[in-house]
């Protein structure tokens, strides 16, 4: 078996969208991919984040927030995915032959609001990256995103 690719998602805090983002990669496609969360400047684990993925059947419980600067030479990706436009700007340089794409999403653990317009950010980029992610499994490995959720299971 060929080896797994592997996927670094980076945002600043490294505490909600990268690690949605690495959530989601390796619930639908980790046959084929192993998926890291790191930021420029590591926060720790954003509870929220963790609470909506859950609510989907995804656990990032054990995920920990790193450096990004931990995959710059012993752990080098073969794909960085920026999840925010901060993460992208300081994104440090990794090797030329390692492509790294730029997405961007809003920042639901900056959000100054209620907690249920919070929780209802959560959930729209949780669903957002899942579609992005989803669009980019596909291209990249010309495969369909599997591991339906018990929501999507048909009886």
């Amino acid at each position: 078996m060929a080896r797994k690719k592997r996927v670094l998602f980076v945002c600043t805090g490294a505490s909600c969208r990268s690690q949605i983002a690495a959530g989601w990669a390796g619930r639908l496609a980790g046959e084929h991919l192993e998926a890291f969360a790191a930021g420029t400047d590591p926060k720790g684990l954003n509870p929220g984040a963790v609470a909506v993925m859950r609510e989907v059947g995804v656990d990032i419980s054990h995920s920990r927030s790193a450096s990004v600067h931990e995959f710059l030479e012993v752990n080098t990706p073969d794909f960085v995915i920026a999840v925010c436009s901060e993460a992208g700007r300081n994104c440090p340089d990794f090797p030329s032959t390692t492509p790294t794409l730029r997405w961007s999403f809003d920042d639901p653990a900056a959000f100054d609001g209620s907690q249920a317009q919070a929780e209802a950010l959560f959930r729209r980029v949780r669903d957002e990256i899942r579609e992005r992610v989803s669009r980019w499994i596909i291209t990249e490995f010309g495969v369909m995103p599997f591991h339906p959720l018990p929501s999507e299971r048909t009886a």
